[in-house]
């Protein structure tokens, strides 16, 4: 009896004690769960009926699932993601690590080249997308800069990604090259956690720059590229910001342009098929986890502080 009176008063004060901690963090619980875990259910309990905002609610099971595998825009909708992935994922990780090497180097002005690097990040979405719009403009009477610069070299104009082809994604490839000083700020990070011992061991030993860099500071970064493979991964196959300058609502010419993230924003937001479009949400999400499952048991590559 008094053993359970002691651990009932030790509980009392420890209550006591937290409430200030409670309070502090109940708005980002509230919010959490308000904006974040609600949603979540809401899009899997959709995800079983025909919905369309507006009036229409009706079960239809398993069918929004078996949608997703016979629409016949999704072979070009799958094809085109794919493809950026392929193309995006290793430009943009090589990319961010190579200007972080040469943004690591101890020189006069690199922290200001570091800052520049970065600028591109704090502009909005929608604001660089109204600049790549004009930045890639293919017109005769008024070509953009980049064709401006084509036209200069003697060289035809480009349609980027106005094309109908392959073209328009690589162009949106290219853009994303202008936005690698958000991962560059990482890899420095990364980089500053290299233990500088092991640099003055290799150069006792006499390694020069190329071996230091392979038998140290690549090895040491596999953390940090495992990290980056699997975040730029998730955001390539989310990514539908070709919304605010591709033609066509962000479609492009001849579905040049579309990609699942956008797939699932025009069956939500202007087709108004809620239910397929938490559908397509939800077998994404599957997808994902599952190639993260498999990168984290492919994983041994990774080298570790210990």
């Amino acid at each position: 009896m008094i053993a359970t009176k002691k651990k009932l008063a030790l509980f009392k004060k420890k209550v006591k004690h937290s409430v200030a901690g409670w309070l502090f963090i109940l708005p980002m619980t509230f919010g959490i769960c308000m904006f974040t875990l609600v949603p979540i259910a809401q899009s899997f309990y959709y995800c079983f009926y025909d919905y369309d905002v507006i009036s229409k609610f009706d079960f239809v099971g398993m069918g929004n699932f078996a949608k997703v595998f016979t629409d016949p825009q999704m072979w070009k909708v799958v094809s085109n993601t794919l493809f950026f992935a392929v193309v995006n994922i290793p430009a943009v990780l090589v990319g961010s690590y190579l200007l972080a090497l040469l943004l690591n180097v101890k020189l006069k002005g690199t922290k200001i080249f570091r800052v520049l690097y970065y600028l591109p990040c704090v502009v909005p979405a929608i604001v660089g997308g109204i600049v790549w719009s004009y930045v890639m403009r293919q017109n005769p009477e008024t070509p953009g800069l980049f064709n401006q610069f084509l036209i200069a070299l003697g060289l035809p104009m480009s349609q980027f990604f106005y094309a109908d082809d392959l073209t328009a994604i690589l162009s949106i490839v290219l853009m994303n090259l202008f936005g690698l000083g958000g991962g560059t700020i990482i890899w420095l990070a990364q980089f500053k956690n290299i233990p500088p011992q092991l640099y003055e061991a290799a150069e006792i030993d006499g390694a020069k720059s190329l071996r230091k860099f392979f038998s140290i500071t690549l090895p040491m970064s596999t953390p940090m590229i495992f990290y980056n493979l699997i975040t730029t991964f998730i955001v390539t196959l989310q990514f539908n910001g070709t919304l605010t300058f591709a033609p066509r609502n962000g479609l492009g010419n001849g579905n040049a342009t579309y990609m699942y993230g956008l797939k699932i924003y025009h069956e939500a937001f202007r087709r108004y098929n809620m239910g397929y479009a938490c559908a397509l949400a939800w077998v994404l999400v599957v997808v994902v986890g599952l190639i993260t499952v498999l990168l984290f048991k492919t994983n041994k590559w990774v080298q570790y502080d210990d």
